[in-house]
């Protein structure tokens, strides 16, 4: 998700903390310990704060960081621990589906937490920081559009394969030529359709535009309201209030669990050896992290 909805204040964390694959192990450590600055530089991007509003926005960060070191990090590590015992057998795509539903669950309660922050911290937007936020919203999906929508369909293959090579072979090490051609060709079956993706993004930010509009205006909503409308945007921000679209996006779901457990099936000894290697690499990470203090 691109646009500057609220859950990336808590998905930023958790691409550290559960998307393990894109970095390597100390850069975990350095980007976590940064977040509420990384986050705080992202979400001015998009909204640009005033000078009032920033302090409010770090510390409300620095507060996420560290209930979330103490109290999501440890349920990380069980995650990791869980993927590591998989990881030297056969795991089919109900099993990845699992641990996909898992980090969901840790997802969910990152923005639970975070609800009430960002309930109070949208409320002070002005006019100002919404046609900023429009503005960027515009751009972003221009550069999607060029991005995927525009490309030919050869070229968006090669593209998602590239990336998911990368993550795969971050875990694995190096698959080889067969062991491509059946993550490529996955790709090449899929659903993904980069233009319905486009048109549910633009169903978000018009969403969350319309949240703070109501949220800022002159007679403004009661606290616990607007807590309740945050918690209700959030999670159609997760699962589409669209039926269409939610089917698609469980389409998109077994098709990834699916293509994982396909692509496990075909890594060799030395392969899983390196991927528990590396999910070991990581909950020492996590446990550094828990230990020090914030």
């Amino acid at each position: 998700m691109k646009s500057m909805d609220p859950t990336r204040i808590g998905g930023i964390i958790l691409a550290l903390a559960l998307c393990l694959a894109l970095s390597a192990c100390s850069a975990i450590k350095l980007g976590y310990n940064a977040l509420p600055t990384l986050a705080y530089l992202w979400l001015d991007g998009y909204v640009d704060f005033s000078d009032e509003q920033a302090p409010r926005v770090r510390d409300e960060l620095a507060r996420l960081l560290a209930w979330h070191r103490q109290q999501e990090l440890p349920r990380v590590v069980e995650l990791l621990e869980r993927m590591e015992q998989m990881a030297t057998g056969e795991i089919t795509a109900q099993q990845a589906c699992g641990v996909v539903a898992a980090a969901r669950e840790r997802l969910h309660a990152v923005a639970d937490y975070a609800a009430p922050g960002i309930t109070v911290l949208a409320a002070s937007l002005t006019g100002r920081e919404l046609r900023h936020l429009g503005r960027k919203f515009r751009r972003n999906n221009e550069r999607f559009e060029e991005d995927w929508v525009k490309q030919p369909l050869p070229e968006r293959h090669d593209k998602r394969f590239q990336q998911m090579l990368e993550r795969v072979e971050t875990i694995y090490g190096r698959l080889d030529e067969p062991q491509r051609a059946v993550l490529r060709q996955r790709i090449e079956q899929s659903a993904f359709d980069p233009a319905r993706a486009l048109g549910e993004r633009q169903r978000r930010q018009h969403d969350l535009l319309q949240l703070l509009r109501r949220l800022t205006s002159s007679g403004g909503v009661p606290e616990g309201e607007g807590r309740k409308l945050v918690r209700a945007w959030l999670a159609n921000a997760e699962t589409s209030p669209d039926p269409a679209y939610r089917a698609h996006q469980d389409v998109l779901l077994q098709e990834g669990c699916a293509s994982f457990a396909l692509v496990h099936q075909s890594t060799t000894a030395a392969q899983r050896e390196q991927a528990v290697r590396r999910l070991r690499a990581y909950q020492r990470d996590m446990r550094d992290l828990m230990a020090q203090q914030p």
